[in-house]
């Protein structure tokens, strides 16, 4: 079982930067494929980044791809997601999903919420126009 647990959101006027972070639970985070997901008032939840549990690859939704970056620390059993050049359009809840990527069935890059077995509560993040 992985416990997983967002922080970092928060209120940013358009054009700033935040960090989100999601810590999870559990001796095995190093085999997980770790992702961000998001959904916004009155949308479906969209995916946002993956990274790969060996941090060798990751992949990006069009829409973040140059202003967000993910990133890992698995001695900290910890995902980061850096978000740059914020727009209103970005404000949403975002959560962090982990999937074993060492006994995944479903291929790379995971980009479907079936895809991923564990989630976090979510952190709000708004941007301000």
């Amino acid at each position: 079982q992985v416990q997983l647990v967002e922080s970092g959101g928060g209120l940013v006027q358009a054009g700033g930067s935040l960090r989100l972070s999601c810590i999870a639970s559990g001796r095995t985070f190093s085999s997980y494929d770790m992702g961000w997901f998001r959904q916004a008032p009155g949308k479906e939840r969209e995916f946002v980044a993956v990274i790969r549990w060996s941090g060798s690859r990751t992949y990006y939704a069009d829409s973040v791809k140059g202003r967000f970056t993910i990133s890992r620390d698995n001695a900290k059993n910890t995902v980061y997601l850096r978000m740059s050049s914020l727009k209103p359009e970005d404000t949403a809840v975002y959560y962090c999903a982990g999937i074993n990527g060492e006994t995944t069935r479903w291929g790379w890059p995971p980009r479907e919420r079936l895809n991923y077995d564990y989630w976090g509560q979510g952190t709000q993040v708004t941007v301000s126009s």
